[in-house]
């Protein structure tokens, strides 16, 4: 697709949007659950060809894991929205204007659909962070175009022609394409726009977006802390941090990058990695349990990460079995921990997003909470221990987008809790009551009562000495 033909197809199919939007005028809460109920139909019937085209894309995802990740994930959110869209739909009355309240002034705030939102998603969770804000947009009331992303064309194409089967172009579409699709689907003058992608990517979209006074949410990234306490249990913080990171092979956005252990459990913290990791994967080469990294280019940043930091003297050990040729020509790999790296090597500076995991270690904990607060707010951060006054404290001196107590990667699945991240790691949330109000434009409503004591109370022109009176009395602390 050309740039020009993208700019006509984009533009042409926004307007179609548009105007179909304005014509239909209020959005019943039956057509909202319709749209939801079709987008889960088309999951139902299309999930095995869409799970299929992921582990294409991925050069061997198993198809378990698009199953649990991409298609149950996106189905939590989308009937959580389904089920409970009703409940949020009602006006919420507010206290009126005090004294007219007196005569019979009411307010309420109504929320009504902003129009048609772009949707930009993430190749580590094709279908995910496509549909999971979708279920938020619907519900809300509103239209959408979906840009899947190039770096999974075949998961794009499936799904393309999916929701065809199922939408009008008016109602739902698919725009797919490279780049110069995506910088140009920013540039339009969406209602909204929702982009999950990385930090620096997020910066261009806001840009593009501000140019046409687009609000935007961005689910973005950072290197998500782990935090372990004296008292935690280390064996089972091993194993909840080795599934959490193997999953997708870390190429998560919540996927655990820094761990920081005290220095006396840091060993009995790596062995039981080692152990756990080992016992999930036997093998690396030909598992196909083992998510490949997505593709050469991204293989070959995660290496030079972890090459890098052992270059300056960072030490690194592996969890899983020794890569051999075949394991490194599918890309699939172990992890590796990378023991107190350098501040300023690469795999300390950016998010790793792939299998490999920094582990740092502290003699007390605000040390390890003062270094993370130094830092970019991250989109998850994690606790691990049973210390109540010490889990609150890290909940008080940290922010991040959302948290997980003994466990990684969890918050996510909260259907009925706000997802998103602080600062860099995004803006803006979905996932249940939240996303709705997100994708909702909260409008406030006054309405007069049937009498205006205004004039008879001397509070109009020409202004009384008695009324000015009353005003500078009302200026209270």
């Amino acid at each position: 697709m050309s740039d020009s033909i993208a700019t006509r197809s984009l533009s042409g199919l926004l307007a179609a949007q548009q105007a179909a939007f304005r014509a239909e005028g209020p959005v019943s809460a039956a057509a909202r659950r319709d749209r939801l109920q079709r987008v889960i139909d088309l999951l139902v019937k299309h999930n095995d060809a869409l799970c299929e085209a992921m582990g294409e894309d991925f050069g061997g995802r198993p198809a378990v894991f698009s199953m649990m990740n991409d298609v149950a994930g996106s189905l939590g959110s989308l009937k959580h929205a389904r089920d409970h869209l009703e409940a949020w739909l009602p006006d919420q009355a507010r206290p009126s204007v005090a004294p007219f309240d007196s005569f019979g002034a009411t307010a309420w705030v109504r929320y009504q659909p902003k129009g048609v939102v772009g949707i930009i998603g993430t190749w580590n969770a094709p279908l995910f962070t496509l549909l999971s804000p979708l279920a938020s947009v619907l519900a809300a009331g509103n239209r959408a175009v979906l840009k899947p992303s190039e770096i999974a064309p075949r998961t794009a194409e499936v799904l393309a022609k999916a929701v065809a089967e199922f939408f009008a172009a008016e109602e739902l579409a698919v725009v797919t394409g490279g780049p110069e699709v995506a910088a140009e689907f920013s540039r339009q003058p969406w209602n909204h726009l929702v982009f999950t992608g990385s930090t620096s990517v997020g910066k261009l979209i806001m840009r593009a977006a501000a140019e046409n006074l687009v609000p935007v949410t961005l689910e973005l990234g950072g290197k998500s802390p782990v935090l372990i306490g004296r008292d935690a249990d280390i064996g089972n913080a091993a194993e909840r941090i080795a599934v959490g990171k193997s999953a997708n092979s870390g190429q998560l956005c919540v996927s655990p990058d820094v761990v920081w252990v005290h220095e006396a459990q840091a060993e009995a913290l790596i062995a039981s990695l080692q152990a756990v990791y080992s016992g999930l994967f036997p093998t690396i080469a030909g598992n196909p349990d083992v998510v490949p990294v997505v593709n050469a280019r991204h293989f070959a940043r995660v290496e030079s990460y972890v090459a890098d930091a052992g270059a300056r003297g960072a030490r690194v050990l592996m969890a899983g079995d020794w890569p051999d040729a075949e394991a490194v020509s599918t890309r699939r790999m172990p992890l590796r921990i990378v023991v107190n790296p350098p501040a300023d090597s690469d795999i300390a500076r950016n998010e790793i997003f792939g299998p490999a995991l920094v582990l740092r270690s502290y003699r007390e904990l605000a040390e390890a909470v003062a270094e993370i607060n130094a830092g970019e707010r991250p989109l998850a951060l994690y606790y691990f221990g049973s210390d109540a006054v010490e889990q609150a404290w890290v909940l008080d001196h940290t922010l991040s987008g959302g948290v997980s107590i003994n466990d990684v990667t969890m918050h996510p699945a909260l259907h009925d809790a706000p997802f998103g991240g602080v600062g860099a790691s995004g803006m803006g949330s979905y996932h249940g009551h939240e996303g709705f109000l997100e994708f909702s434009h909260a409008r406030s409503v006054y309405s007069a009562g049937g009498h205006d004591p205004r004039r008879e109370w001397g509070m109009l022109p020409p202004y009384s000495e008695h009324f000015v009176q009353m005003i500078r009395g009302a200026v209270t602390p």
